[in-house]
């Protein structure tokens, strides 16, 4: 985490309702697949929790290996450093190539919400977009189990017919209602009071 003193006051109430949202076994499910999806070299967190899974995803790597297992040469060059903006570049490089993958840029996380570990349940929400999308996908790349991912709907286009479409125009759709059984009978005629026996 970055060198900040504690936060007081909004700040700390804000931060408090985004650590809410981290999800333990989202945690646990992404950890085993993204072991799983990469090279053996990435290896898997130190600890258990959320500073862990932060510490191991934060130089970008293993994100770079798991967006080229997906996606093959996504990210040209995967280098490991120990300063900061190499480090923040390798992260920003995953999160263009997400881009290029299918993942809509309002569902990526920011570089320093993994980097200062200050939004984390977005990356979790991150890595889940992209394992969907592969299962969606299925080209064969994703590894693991299907059943941790939601499959992302896909579009189902339909061509109809000229005649299909006049055939149609002329039927009452039934959230309009009926006009079956509608008659006027035991109508009163206008102006006349009702009468109550």
């Amino acid at each position: 985490m970055a060198n900040k003193g504690p936060s007081y006051g909004l700040s700390r109430e804000v931060q408090l309702k985004i650590d809410q949202k981290y999800n333990p076994e989202l945690e646990n499910i992404l950890v085993q697949w993204i072991i799983s999806q990469c090279p053996p070299e990435c290896g898997r967190p130190e600890e258990e929790g959320k500073l862990g899974f932060q510490k191991w995803l934060k130089d970008g790597t293993v994100l770079s290996h798991l967006i080229n297992s997906l996606a093959p040469k996504s990210v040209a060059k995967i280098q490991t450093s120990t300063m900061a903006f190499k480090q923040m570049e390798q992260v920003s490089q995953f999160l263009k190539a997400c881009e290029r993958y299918g993942i809509a840029a309002a569902d990526l996380f920011q570089t320093v919400d993994l980097w200062e570990g200050k939004d984390m349940p977005t990356v979790q929400r991150t890595l889940m977009n992209l394992g969907g999308l592969a299962v969606t996908k299925d080209d064969g790349c994703f590894r693991g189990d299907p059943n941790w991912f939601p499959k992302k709907s896909m579009e189902n286009r339909r061509a109809f017919s000229q005649d299909k479409l006049k055939e149609g125009q002329s039927v009452i759709g039934l959230q309009m209602g009926t006009n079956k059984g509608a008659s006027q009978s035991g109508m009163t005629g206008y102006g006349m009071p009702r009468q109550i026996l």
